[in-house]
């Protein structure tokens, strides 16, 4: 049974979907359409910010580089690693390129929201784009069940675009709520994390 399927705007609360809800998996995935012959590597990453929608640390940047976040809340599983294995027989978890976990749970109180973009690397210098890149989706996933609450999938076309917000989670009145944003960055994750006042 599929989770609420959201468009670009939408927001659902994870809470009421799953009422004991303590962790979930971020799932993320795309399809490169390329001609350029250049290898497509997408990178998922999670930026935990206050209410004001700044990072509380340059650690509180979770990446490719930096995994985990202090507190070992939110932890990247690691490069597409799942990413080969084809879509699972009942298209439940294994088709995604990347997957963050994330536990709600446990997080700290000062954590308002955590972000998840998605970044082209090295895009500029092998001129690829987000236009070049089809299917992408984030979905949240139950940890306790593997049972899928919310997806979006994205749909516009971001030609110009190599980095993209795909969505997040934040707190609300003691809920857990995922909205999807799809905001693409011309300036790639350098100028996502920039906007989120990481120093990089």
């Amino acid at each position: 049974m599929g989770g609420v399927s959201l468009s670009k705007g939408g927001n659902v609360s994870l809470t009421k979907q799953a009422p004991n809800l303590t962790a979930v998996t971020v799932g993320l995935g795309w399809q490169a359409r390329t001609t350029t012959g250049a290898d497509f590597d997408l990178d998922a990453s999670a930026l935990l910010t206050d209410d004001r929608g700044r990072v509380l640390s340059d650690e509180h940047f979770v990446f490719f580089n930096n995994l985990k976040s202090p507190d070992g809340t939110v932890e990247h599983m690691g490069d597409e690693l799942v990413g080969s294995t084809g879509p699972a027989a009942d298209g439940a978890a294994g088709q995604d390129e990347e997957e963050i976990k994330v536990d709600l749970a446990a997080m700290a109180p000062e954590v308002a929201k955590v972000v998840f973009p998605v970044s082209i690397y090295d895009a500029e210098s092998r001129q690829q784009n987000f236009g070049q890149v089809s299917d992408a989706y984030i979905r949240i996933i139950n940890q306790a069940d593997g049972r899928e609450l919310a997806r979006y999938d994205l749909t516009e076309d971001a030609s110009t675009e190599t980095a993209m917000v795909f969505g997040e989670l934040y707190r609300h009145g003691g809920e857990w709520k995922f909205r999807a944003i799809g905001q693409g960055y011309a300036s790639g994750l350098r100028g996502i994390a920039l906007d989120y006042g990481v120093n990089v």
